[in-house]
């Protein structure tokens, strides 16, 4: 189909979350309507009178991006038509305020696609921290000093959390791997309701240069920091398995981090470990859902 959006947006320069929806539209359906929550992605794309969407285009509240989905989705099923339903929030739309909808949509059993944009702050609104913020990472909200480290917590597993509600498909994707990531949508649309987690690299709020985005998500993968694999039907697969590099070599690329001790690294590098080795276990259960 035709892109979901044109390039007349005004997204920053080196944008994750806009490469992830453009890669997103590749595996779209050609009927698709879409439900947006309050995010970057819709003050960049939809500043009154004006439109960067090319489909059917609903704004929401940031708590309702699934809830306004699964109306959307009673409603296209009453009048027997044969429209999809793709939900796009970001990572404060999905973890944490979108979330009581987000479940109730998977509880009942909408079919409907969310996909989690993630740049792993509250980026529209200037930074703040949120449930996907990764540990030690620096926000306005979250600010290094001596008696703080930057965010103390970990990022949740939404991945896992959503596959708990025993949908049919939920999986992570990088930007830096668009194939891997075309397909894993297009599977979520052939196995709704389901769920796509995207990380999207932000140069102004992870502090690295405009020009750098796709490296630093590849280097996400390759540390191991970022997991790529989805669970199908309570099923645990790993897509890929890198040859690990020190996460100080993802570290050192974001601003964000720059205040970490040598202990905080390590820290961090034992919980990659510590992940990897219970994925692997979870990959050789029949199922876990």
């Amino acid at each position: 189909m035709a892109e979901l959006i044109s390039q007349g947006q005004t997204t920053c320069s080196g944008c994750g979350m806009i490469i992830a929806v453009r890669l997103v539209s590749k595996a779209c359906p050609d009927k698709v309507i879409v439900s947006c929550g309050t995010s970057c992605l819709e003050v960049t794309t939809s500043a009154y009178p004006l439109t960067a969407w090319n489909v059917p285009w609903i704004h929401t509240a940031f708590e309702t991006t699934s809830s306004t989905a699964s109306g959307i989705e009673a409603a296209v099923k009453k009048l027997g038509k044969d429209w999809k339903v793709l939900a796009i929030a970001g990572d404060g739309g999905t973890f944490d305020i979108g979330f009581q909808a987000l479940s109730g949509m998977l509880e009942r059993g909408h079919k409907v696609t969310q996909v989690c944009v993630d740049n792993e702050a509250y980026m529209n609104t200037g930074i703040q921290r949120s449930g996907a913020t990764p540990f030690g990472a620096w926000t306005t909200t979250s600010p290094p000093g001596k008696k703080s480290v930057g965010k103390p917590q970990t990022k949740k597993p939404l991945v896992e959390i959503i596959a708990a509600h025993k949908i049919p498909y939920a999986a992570t994707a990088s930007i830096a791997y668009p194939t891997d990531l075309i397909n894993k949508v297009k599977k979520a649309f052939e196995k709704q309701p389901s769920l796509v987690h995207i990380q999207c690299p932000c140069p102004p709020g992870w502090k690295f240069s405009e020009s750098d985005t796709i490296s630093v998500a590849k280097l996400a993968v390759e540390t191991g920091s970022w997991i790529l694999y989805e669970i199908e039907d309570g099923k645990v697969k790993i897509n890929l398995r890198p040859k690990r590099k020190p996460v100080k070599e993802y570290l050192k690329t974001q601003g964000r981090f720059k205040h970490l001790k040598e202990e905080h690294i390590q820290e961090i590098q034992k919980h990659i470990d510590s992940e990897w080795e219970r994925f692997e276990k979870l990959e050789k259960c029949e199922r876990i859902f």
